[in-house]
């Protein structure tokens, strides 16, 4: 029995992020212009400061400004609004990200909403999320544009697809709706109440499944040849007590039937960095008055 391609989405992040680091140069060099992005971290979970660590390291690589401003995990969100507004006011802050969760203190809409809408490269401010809403310029979020960007290099045209995005959170499923829309895609966003979720799914050509629920999808909700793009994280226990990573697909009976599938890890997850570099790139060019340039992936 045929196998999907495997969308190899650490590969082509790499190469996008080699793409950024050849225009982050010239407009070094052109301009005199280094886009910074700083990321602000409260407490100390773990996981959000090994991700804070990966997003500077590839920053600095890039060839961009990083920084990082930490409060503890006590920090109250008086003090978090007055930083985000001091880093709006910095001219040598072109993106700010602020690591989530926050402490249970800290109301995440508040925080979001105090960034300036400029410089908000997560996409998250509601008028980012309105500007998409309605086909303006927007600042994308990271993880929906690094699915487009890998739907786009593997099917080119995306018009008359018809694409299912199983998930509607604010943060993947419903920009994600809104990019496959401007791509003239007809579009259906279903959730855990869709009425026979499983025969929805059969009907795609493009499923983007970003439910949180892992190995949810299996290999008979998905129509023949379809391209799977698999957002989902989610760790499962193991014999050994370590757990490892899987998706929301079951991807072992999706690779038997999907025409292309991104696997977890290694296929949506690195191409969500890369796309935070991408847009601190776009901001730094947009608050400069300066063209947004055209990245392409550095050659294999």
């Amino acid at each position: 029995m045929a196998t999907a391609t495997i969308i190899d989405g650490k590969q082509f992040a790499a190469r996008l992020r080699a793409g950024i680091a050849t225009q982050v140069a010239q407009l070094k060099a052109e301009q005199g212009v280094t886009p910074g992005l700083t990321v602000v971290l409260v407490g100390e979970d773990p996981a959000s400061q090994i991700y804070v660590r990966n997003k500077g390291l590839q920053a600095r690589e890039a060839g961009m400004n990083s920084f990082e401003h930490r409060l503890p995990a006590t920090a109250t969100q008086a003090e978090l609004l007055a930083r985000i507004a001091e880093l709006n006011r910095d001219p040598t802050v072109n993106g700010i990200l602020v690591q989530l969760p926050l402490p249970k203190q800290i109301d995440p809409q508040a925080v979001i909403e105090a960034i300036a809408v400029a410089k908000d490269v997560d996409g998250f401010h509601p008028l980012n999320a309105g500007l998409l809403a309605v086909g303006g310029t927007a600042m994308v979020p990271c993880t929906p544009l690094g699915c487009l960007i890998l739907l786009k290099d593997r099917l080119g045209d995306l018009s008359g697809q018809k694409a299912v995005v199983l998930g509607r959170s604010n943060i993947v499923g419903k920009p994600m709706a809104a990019l496959l829309l401007r791509e003239h895609c007809t579009v259906t966003i279903a959730h855990s109440r869709t009425r026979d979720l499983a025969d929805e799914c059969r009907q795609a050509d493009v499923l983007v499944a970003a439910v949180g629920k892992a190995q949810m999808v299996k290999g008979d909700w998905i129509k023949p040849g379809a391209t799977v793009i698999d957002v989902g994280i989610n760790r499962i226990p193991t014999p050994d007590g370590k757990g490892r990573l899987v998706g929301d697909v079951d991807f072992a009976s999706a690779v038997e039937v999907a025409g292309a599938i991104t696997p977890v890890p290694g296929g949506v997850g690195p191409m969500t960095i890369a796309c935070l570099l991408l847009n601190t790139l776009t901001a730094a060019c947009r608050q400069h008055g300066l063209p947004v340039p055209e990245v392409k992936p550095a050659a294999e």
